[in-house]
């Protein structure tokens, strides 16, 4: 199949199981996969023009529903730390399209651009999850939510919910199984802002950088960050798409709107591994999906970075 959009030929059942793949395994830590879809797009199908970062937020409007939906109807739902997100990214989302298209619309300073932040994200991840001494002991949130897990999975009580204590300009606190999380908003918001530039031009939504931002440097058990950061994804990603549809009236040479179908498929499938990451996160252990989001991250951003030599 042809996706005149693209300019590739593929067939039609690669897109959609692939995003399955990736979704699944990604969705689990508050990611969409749209981070690893964007290299599958340019470095194995390649699609190379700025509609590469459109078509992947598409990819995330079609997708993270699912996901999300089934995160809030087990109560992992922490509002506030998504609005908070949401009202950080949007204006980066706006500056990063920009960026893509006037200072990195040339594929190989976009993938030196792409290596050298997916390089940070995924080398402070790591160093989180195994070298810091602060986790070397266990979160205990989430392996009370584990033995939850294990004691009523065959039942059907409802397992606890999250529960908000306060939200204000200052301070979100909020309590997961019996340990209280406090979460300074303003700080948030300055880097939700940041990374919401950084989103804007790789396509992949502000909130999907957040996640591993959220476990990472401030310590919060990745079972309640999974859904604020895939919503706030979902709602930058909606914002993102419009607003490459309003720029490529400025750039008629130039591929800035998503391809619609390509998006769709990959979308498709995405919307089934998020419902699947969804409903196995919770029998998976936190840092089996810290090391998959790690050594995604880091593998990618050295792929990348290398290919300047």
């Amino acid at each position: 199949m042809f996706f005149e959009t693209a300019g590739i030929e593929v067939s039609p059942w690669i897109p959609p199981l692939t995003a399955f793949l990736i979704s699944t395994l990604t969705s689990m830590g508050g990611v969409s996969g749209a981070f690893l879809l964007l290299p599958f797009q340019m470095s194995v199908l390649g699609f190379t023009s700025p509609a590469v970062s459109s078509t992947n937020q598409l990819y995330n409007i079609v997708a993270i529903p699912s996901g999300v939906l089934r995160y809030i109807r087990e109560g992992r739902m922490v509002w506030p730390l998504m609005w908070i997100v949401v009202i950080g990214t949007i204006p980066g989302v706006f500056i990063g399209a920009i960026i893509r298209l006037e200072l990195l619309p040339d594929s190989q300073a976009f993938k030196v651009f792409a290596g050298l932040v997916l390089l940070y994200i995924g080398a402070r991840l790591v160093k989180d999850t195994y070298f810091s001494k602060n986790n070397k002991v266990k979160n205990i949130a989430e392996e009370k939510f584990r033995e939850l897990v294990r004691s009523f999975k065959d039942s059907n009580t409802n397992l606890p919910k999250t529960e908000i204590k306060k939200f204000n300009l200052k301070t979100l606190t909020y309590t997961f199984y019996g340990e209280v999380y406090n979460v300074p908003v303003i700080p948030i918001t300055i880097l939700s802002f940041i990374v919401g530039i950084v989103g804007g031009v790789y396509g992949i939504g502000g909130g999907a950088i957040m996640a591993p931002f959220f476990i990472a440097f401030f310590r919060l058990p990745v079972y309640t960050v999974a859904a604020p950061a895939l919503m706030g994804t979902f709602l930058t990603s909606v914002i993102g798409v419009l607003f490459f549809m309003f720029l490529s009236q400025f750039y008629p040479g130039t591929s800035v709107s998503p391809d619609w179908l390509l998006g769709l498929l990959f979308g498709i499938g995405g919307a089934a591994g998020m419902y699947a990451g969804a409903v196995l996160q919770k029998y998976i252990p936190a840092m089996f999906i810290k090391t998959v989001l790690s050594i995604a991250l880091v593998f990618i951003a050295i792929k990348y970075i290398s290919e300047i030599f």
